[in-house]
């Protein structure tokens, strides 16, 4: 059940290296949620990040977590990316799930990529998963045409199309800070 009570005691900071071991475990757990959509249930066991990347992320200075009573809940990684701050991943684990706990991290990684002089956020998604391009949308992003993608996002859908999916079901978004 979803609710749009957002826990007063959520934190976002950026990730120390002792989150790091609990990074892995948040975005399998997320993953669940493809499992209700069989044509993508194999997401719940695909590839995921692995805390060797997680430590170059965070000792970048490129991911941020989502804590609960010190323990991370989720994470976000970002890339510079042609002129925009990219999105590489951005995982919750299900049990904080519908909380609004995404749209308040999403809102603080807007802000801190303001702050930072970035332009725009940008990433790649799923167009008709609900908690992907349509919950971005909701946001402020906007499905950028293929045909107009500056070159650092045009491979990144190269190469997601490259590993197997299908193109059509994927897009890039952007958000105009």
């Amino acid at each position: 059940m979803k609710s749009n009570t957002f826990p007063d005691a959520i934190l976002f900071r950026r990730t120390q290296n002792n989150d790091v071991p609990a990074l892995p475990a948040i975005e399998q757990s997320a993953g669940q949620t493809f499992l209700t959509i069989p044509s993508l249930a194999w997401l719940a066991q695909d590839d995921i990040v692995n805390v060797a990347t997680h430590h170059q992320y965070a000792e970048r200075g490129q991911s941020w977590v989502a804590v609960h009573d010190q323990q991370p809940i989720g994470f976000l990684l970002l890339e510079p990316l042609d002129d925009a701050l990219y999105i590489a991943e951005f995982s919750l684990h299900q049990a904080w799930q519908g909380k609004g706990i995404g749209r308040r991290f999403l809102h603080f990684i807007c802000d801190h990529a303001r702050e930072a002089g970035y332009p725009a956020l940008t990433l790649t998604t799923f167009r008709e998963v609900p908690w992907n391009a349509p919950f971005y949308a909701q946001l402020g992003f906007e499905i950028v045409d293929d045909a107009r993608l500056a070159p650092g996002l045009a491979a990144k859908r190269e190469t997601e199309t490259a590993h197997g999916i299908p193109r059509e079901s994927r897009c890039a978004m952007r958000r105009t800070l």
